[in-house]
């Protein structure tokens, strides 16, 4: 049995399978993070239980050093050796008391703060830092603390010898060791380390029940937390034991995580081997459950791929009453609409529904094809576009429909006068005599196996065919036509580079009115000029480049005043004098010529007033275009002109052609009557 991802029903599996091992997972890491939450918070309840338990241990231990050495103070032989100043019968009581008690010092100091007999004799506590436990043991009747001799730490309990004011001081000591801490352990349930803290030095370690302490810096800081010692998680909590200003005295308490993650551990062991016998269970189910639907899933596939060549038998039967069954009876049903639409799909898709004729997509096909047989064959051939003149005012005069009526007679003229196939070879021939609509009023056609000449026969031919007058309901319609021709391989050798130039040819015909026009390569140059022209003379505007010459006009009435007509001439920092016709005209196609007649308007008024205001009394003309005309705000703006120069609106003559009329007389006409309203 092949195993591949690429199938359905190991899809189906797989999927199962990582849902539930996801789900697993997941319930693997929510008792990790449960487990060790409950841990952490038994671990820290213990924790903060131990210190409490610690710090009443200290005290009731300090309570029964306490009491012991009260007992040797009250001791009246005791009392009269001292009293008798008998050092070595006060000696003896020290040792025999302090060897019943378990004490590892005995003291007793005089209220000078001198020692008068110690135990073991030596070096031993100092008097001389006793002076606070003192103080504290006349307010209190005794005290405890801690101080250090020879790095080692002993906790001293302070009592006075009363008779009946106090005469002396007994101070006992027991030493801070192993065993001292191993008891603390035993009770609190806790690993105790102590520590001494100088103030001015570092933390020393005394005693610790850890197998392996860690250094006393690491134990003596103000937030002990978590800290891994011998590979084990342990918490700890801080207590301060003696909090003196020359040696601090710190217990850390510590305990370990394992004890308390012991128990989640091994549900989390028992967790994950449910996960692995679910996981594989449900692998074998789902791979079942996958192959049930996968395989009439695939016998499908097999009927899709057929009837994406082209197959459209039935599709197999599911014999199954389910969605796989239903499925099977939509793919039928599905074929057949496909195959009773794919026959209309391609019709829409390289035919054009108005003319009959193939479309932009199907023409650049076929002219593909025929560009591949050209190369192959070492021939020419030609590209012809053409867009009707004037479709625009038919459209808008006589409405679309009759438009419609007019492009549908205009393909048919096209197949008539179009290339004649007798006369082409057989590999070159293209169905539907090579004539396409590309949209709007723009047609094309392809004339294999011609060369310039060749080509502007056709052309001719199509353009002498479309001058025949139309009659289309009743109206008698001319339609002219402007046909620009490209050739293979002179102007390009694909079929996008011929259509462009095809486009460029036909824009050329249609800007000189030659009715044809010949792919030329300088019109490229000619382009690109004509757009670096409209940049820069948006700029020329904003730079005031351009010029105003008043042209006198000639009176024939006696007595007629001085008259001149305002010219705007454009003189370029760069290219020098550029004549208004090379300008003019590129500004009207692209409505820069509304800016350039606002520009030319303020400068006439301007100097129209300022010869009034010297005494010389010129009017003065200014030419306005069809666009400016269409212009609903330049009444306005002329008004506000004529106000701000002090200009009287009978000095300015403003000239309009018809043709300015024409294109929207309405909209010119009312213009007109707010331009005389202003005087």
């Amino acid at each position: 049995m092949a195993f591949s991802f690429r199938k359905l029903q190991w899809r189906i599996a797989a999927w199962t399978a990582l849902i539930l091992l996801s789900v697993q997972v997941g319930g693997l890491f929510m008792f990790e993070h449960i487990g060790r939450s409950s841990a952490l918070g038994e671990v820290r309840t213990l924790l903060e239980t131990g210190d409490r338990v610690f710090a009443r241990l200290l005290e009731q231990r300090g309570d029964q050093l306490a009491q012991a050495a009260r007992v040797l103070a009250a001791d009246y032989g005791f009392r009269a050796a001292l009293q008798s100043s008998d050092r070595d019968t006060v000696a003896s009581a020290l040792e025999n008391h302090g060897s019943r008690i378990g004490a590892s010092q005995m003291l007793l100091v005089g209220l000078d703060g001198q020692p008068i007999a110690a135990h073991p004799p030596g070096r031993g506590v100092e008097p001389a830092g006793l002076a606070g436990l003192i103080a504290a043991a006349r307010e209190r009747g005794s005290a405890t603390g801690f101080q250090s001799v020879d790095q080692t730490l002993y906790q001293l309990v302070v009592v006075p010898v009363m008779a009946p004011v106090p005469v002396a001081w007994v101070v006992v000591g027991f030493a801070v060791d192993e065993a001292f801490a191993l008891d603390l352990k035993r009770l609190t349930g806790l690993d105790v380390s102590l520590l001494r803290q100088p103030a001015d030095g570092l933390a020393q370690l005394v005693v610790s029940t850890l197998p392996s302490a860690p250094p006393a810096a690491q134990l003596a800081r103000a937030d002990v937390g978590s800290m891994q010692i011998d590979g084990v998680e342990h918490l700890g909590l801080r207590h301060v034991v003696d909090a003196n200003a020359d040696v601090e005295v710190l217990a850390v308490l510590q305990l370990s995580l394992a004890r308390a993650l012991e128990p989640w551990e091994r549900l989390y062991r028992e967790w994950a081997g449910l996960s692995v016998a679910a996981t594989l269970a449900m692998l074998l189910a789902s791979v079942l459950m996958g192959r049930t639907i996968a395989a009439p899933v695939t016998r499908l596939a097999a009927f899709a791929r057929r009837v994406e060549a082209g197959d459209y038998v039935g599709p197999p039967p599911a014999q199954r009453d389910d969605e796989i069954g239903r499925l099977a009876d939509a793919f039928g049903l599905m074929t057949e609409a496909i195959a009773s639409r794919e026959a209309r799909i391609t019709e829409l898709a390289y035919r054009d529904p108005l003319t009959g004729l193939p479309n932009r997509v199907h023409f650049l096909a076929g002219l593909e094809q025929c560009l591949q047989a050209a190369r192959a064959a070492n021939q020419t051939l030609a590209v012809l576009t053409l867009d009707l003149d004037r479709f625009k005012l038919i459209n808008d005069t006589l409405g679309h429909a009759f438009g419609d009526l007019v492009l549908q007679e205009v393909g048919q003229r096209l197949q008539r006068a179009g290339v004649r196939q007798r006369d082409v070879g057989e590999q070159l021939r293209m169905g539907g005599n090579g004539v396409a609509r590309l949209g709007g009023d723009e047609f094309a056609m392809l004339v294999p196996d011609a060369d310039a000449w060749a080509a502007r026969v056709v052309a001719d031919r199509i353009a002498t065919a479309l001058e025949q007058p139309m009659s289309l309901q009743g109206q008698l319609v001319d339609v002219r036509a402007s046909i620009g021709i490209a050739l293979y391989p002179e102007h390009g050798g694909a079929a996008g580079d011929l259509m462009r130039c095809a486009d460029v040819a036909m824009y050329k015909a249609k800007h000189s009115h030659s009715g044809v026009s010949v792919y030329d390569p300088a019109h490229h140059s000619r382009n690109a000029a004509r757009l670096s022209l409209l940049t820069e003379l948006r700029q020329a505007v904003e730079r005031d480049e351009l010029v105003l010459f008043y042209q006198p006009k000639y009176a024939f009435g006696a007595g007629a005043g001085l008259s001149v007509e305002a010219l705007v001439r454009w003189v370029h920092p760069q290219r020098g004098f550029i004549p208004p016709m090379e300008f003019i005209p590129f500004a009207e196609q692209t409505g820069y010529i509304k800016t350039i007649t606002l520009w030319v308007l303020e400068r006439a008024v301007r100097q129209c007033a300022a010869w009034h205001r010297a005494g010389r009394p010129v009017h003065v003309a200014v030419n306005l275009s069809a666009r400016d005309l269409l212009q609903a705000d330049l009444p306005e703006r002329f008004n506000a002109m004529l106000g701000r120069h002090g200009c009287a609106a009978d000095w300015i003559t403003l000239e309009i052609t018809e043709s300015a009329v024409l294109d929207d007389p309405a909209k010119a006409l009312g213009n007109l009557e707010r331009l005389r309203a202003t005087g």
